[in-house]
């Protein structure tokens, strides 16, 4: 006897399987990068943190450990890997996240955060 799904069965699994950071589209997430990330920080493979670290390949890394020397003691101190999940919430409110942290800047847009995180999954 075979078992379907029914609609909304399938639709809860579909959303469960999904990785998070598929939720973005990482060609907007690289536009959106320029424009409100990049006077900040790089991608560049190799290139050293500006003003924020270097954020290639971020997504695994553990938070505040990347060579950049101007992370706060409670960023380094936090140390969890990053995720899309952590991202997203990092991107929501980073002092609220982590208290002391420096970075200041905010994105309300859950669209934004979402397709700024899909780009940061590409850049390894």
């Amino acid at each position: 006897m075979k078992t379907l799904l029914t609609p909304a069965a399938a639709l809860l699994v579909a959303a469960i399987a999904t990785p998070a950071a598929a939720a973005g589209d990482a060609t907007k997430g690289a536009a959106a990068f320029k424009t409100k990330c990049q006077i900040c920080h790089t991608i560049a493979a190799g290139q050293k943190g500006m003003i924020g670290p270097n954020l290639r390949g971020v997504i695994g890394r553990k938070a505040g450990s990347s060579d950049f020397a101007m992370y706060s003691p409670q960023l380094k101190a936090f140390g969890k890997p990053w995720n899309a999940a952590l991202l997203d919430q990092w991107l929501t409110g980073p002092a609220k996240m982590v208290p002391g942290a420096r970075m200041a800047f905010m994105l309300p847009a859950k669209a934004d955060r979402d397709d700024i995180i899909a780009y940061l999954a590409t850049q390894k």
